[in-house]
């Protein structure tokens, strides 16, 4: 904990600054600067250093000084106006998509300026914008538009021209199927007995499969209905047809596959004890990844910070601590 407000805690951070790798922060634009704390003063002490900073609109620009939120950069950024049944408002997924979008671009951004560095040696300041994120995760609705004047529209829970590919009816609840490929939906039309679909006129193409994508849902759904979500698995697994279950939180608990892979690792939890969560990703063979701790508690590393990075000791810790400085 550091109180940046205060000139002591601004020194400190300042000593803090000069042998870091990496400084990641999320105020709002030009915090940091009224604080004595801007990249050109930090780089001074520090040429390696890389600043990584993570807002609602980016570091420039006429919407920098506003405050963002992950549901703002999604909306600014369009994600949201495509999310949901198209005769209703816009709908959420339920996550704070902006905030993991902009902290894996924030990843992303650091690790390249680092093996920039290696090249020239001096580090350089990672601008990551929630909307700019989002933007990023937006496939070709700009140039959708740009050259075609086509603006996407909500479809639910399918791709519109994209079939099949949907979620469809099993007795015990609902499953998805993705066939759109030809040879994939030659093998789920062998799967449903049906073979003679991939020459009838209405699906023989991806094109027409689009064109009557609404039919060819529903005969899909009387056949899967017919199966349970155990069954429709193994006949679209024997097919070699990508198929799967919408998890909930506690399937993904019970998940073989998950559980082979240590998708969901277990930690320990000082107040709380052992505590599941998702294991990091993706996997590096040669330097594998794990969850050492759970998110610290404030002030859990100040001794380490402040005694054993910048040595300072128990007295001065104790008279800064008094002061509300750390």
């Amino acid at each position: 904990t550091l109180d940046l407000r205060q000139p002591e805690g601004q020194a400190l951070f300042r000593r803090l600054a000069a042998p870091a790798d990496i400084i990641v922060e999320n105020f709002r634009p030009g915090t940091l600067e009224k604080w004595g704390l801007g990249y050109e003063v930090l780089s001074a002490l520090n040429p390696r250093l890389i600043l990584v900073r993570v807002s609602g609109y980016g570091q420039t620009g006429p919407n920098a000084h506003k405050p963002g939120y992950a549901s703002v950069g999604e909306a600014f950024a369009g994600m949201r106006y495509l999310m949901g049944e198209p005769d209703r408002p816009p709908s959420r997924a339920g996550l704070s998509l902006g905030d993991t979008l902009a902290a894996t671009y924030a990843a992303l951004g650091a690790l390249a300026a680092v093996h920039a560095r290696a090249r020239t040696g001096r580090g350089q300041v990672v601008d990551s914008a929630i909307y700019e994120a989002c933007l990023a995760m937006m496939e070709s609705v700009v140039p959708d538009f740009a050259l075609g004047g086509l603006i996407r529209e909500r479809t639910g829970s399918f791709l519109p021209k994209i079939a099949p590919s949907n979620i469809y009816p099993v007795a015990d609840g609902m499953m998805i199927i993705a066939a759109n490929q030809d040879t994939v939906f030659e093998r789920l039309c062998a799967a449903m007995g049906q073979p003679e679909l991939t020459r009838d006129p209405r699906f023989a193409t991806h094109v027409a499969r689009g064109e009557h994508q609404a039919e060819l849902d529903a005969l899909i759904g009387l056949w899967s209905g017919k199966y349970t979500r155990a069954s429709l698995q193994a006949a679209c697994d024997a097919g070699g047809i990508p198929c799967g279950p919408i998890h909930t939180a506690a399937d993904l608990m019970e998940d073989p596959h998950i559980a082979a892979r240590q998708a969901i690792v277990e930690v320990a939890h000082p107040q709380i004890g052992p505590i599941a969560m998702q294991a990091p990703a993706p996997r590096l063979s040669d330097t594998p990844s794990q969850v050492r701790w759970p998110a610290r508690a404030l002030g859990e590393d100040n001794v380490y910070v402040w005694g054993t990075i910048l040595g300072l000791v128990e007295a001065e810790r104790t008279r800064l601590a008094a002061l509300k400085i750390i």
